[in-house]
């Protein structure tokens, strides 16, 4: 058992599930919903509430797992940040450290096609951006094993001063950053060499560094950083722990629900079996079979696992 931090947004969900009112068009090479009309009225088939945010994603698979986790995130005093912190204590997830700030605590309305389970993201960021109660001393008291930060909104001096103060403790660092943190190259660039490993989906990859395939851009990042991954949607993923490379497949031909999540839970889901003394392609299999699940369930963090499931094979090819 490890103990982890989870520095990062934290959210409300609402998830707006239909089968005909989200049907998508292609127009100019863009998919959009199309029967969305203004000023009209639309019957939904299904609501879910949930809570969500990367870093309350990934404190989820982390507690579930079995590790002492613990989260560093923002609310409000409103029915939203009550609705996270009643699923924090259900999960055992320390939220001693959760900050409060007047506003709004964030919110996410998730527009999910019920038939393909494509969706649409409209995000109140709300108070979910504010870090400024959070200082990398914080780190001295709670002692953690492992800081797992995801994005706290282009923050880069922040994100900075964590890293550094982990590297002065001992503390590992696992970082998925965000489109905010990418905006930054230059500090993105220094702050990777202060990383062990580094989560990004193929998009972010090919904008953080030159490169149009897996193994190139997987090459490229393991020139900042020990140990890259790289997933790809329904193409699997891609790896590299600084001495080998390994393709994965997707961990079974699963029906997608709702993908919203699933990089979190392959990222957590990685850490939380490398923290526990697992193989490197082991700690692959379950990041894969762990966003196998969430993808199956509405909400970003309804289908995690616990990481005592009984695993059956995948494709998974080692390159180098």
């Amino acid at each position: 058992m490890a103990r982890i931090v989870s520095l990062g947004r934290v959210l409300q969900d609402i998830i707006l599930i239909d089968r005909d009112d989200f049907a998508s068009v292609e127009i100019a090479g863009q998919s959009i919903f199309s029967e969305l009309t203004i000023g009209s009225k639309i019957d939904i088939d299904h609501l879910r509430y949930s809570v969500g945010g990367g870093a309350l994603n990934s404190a989820t698979t982390f507690a579930r797992c079995g590790h002492e986790s613990v989260l560093f995130g923002t609310i409000a005093h409103d029915s939203a940040g009550e609705a996270i912190l009643a699923a924090l204590d259900r999960e055992s997830i320390d939220s001693s450290y959760l900050a409060t700030e007047r506003g709004t605590t964030g919110c996410s309305i998730i527009l999910l096609d019920a038939k393909t389970g494509e969706r649409t993201i409209l995000t109140h960021r709300g108070v979910s951006g504010q870090f400024r109660r959070f200082s990398a001393s914080d780190l001295d008291l709670v002692a953690p094993d492992w800081l797992y930060a995801t994005t706290t909104g282009g923050d880069m001096d922040k994100l900075l001063a964590f890293f550094e103060h982990a590297h002065e403790l001992g503390i590992k660092i696992m970082f998925n950053p965000g489109a905010a943190e990418i905006s930054h190259l230059p500090k993105l660039h220094g702050l990777l060499e202060l990383v062990d490993v580094l989560l990004v989906n193929k998009t972010e990859a090919a904008q953080i560094v030159p490169g149009v395939v897996l193994s190139e851009l997987i090459e490229h990042l393991a020139y900042y950083c020990p140990t890259v991954l790289i997933t790809d949607g329904v193409m699997g993923s891609i790896a590299t722990d600084g001495k080998a490379t390994w393709r994965l497949g997707v961990y079974g031909q699963v029906r997608m629900r709702d993908a919203t999540g699933a990089g979190d839970a392959f990222g957590s889901g990685f850490l939380a079996k490398l923290a526990d003394g697992a193989e490197f392609v082991d700690a692959l299999q379950f990041a894969s079979a762990n966003a196998a699940s969430v993808v199956q369930k509405y909400g970003a963090s309804t289908g995690i696992l616990t990481g005592s499931e009984d695993l059956h094979p995948m494709p998974i090819q080692q390159l180098t």
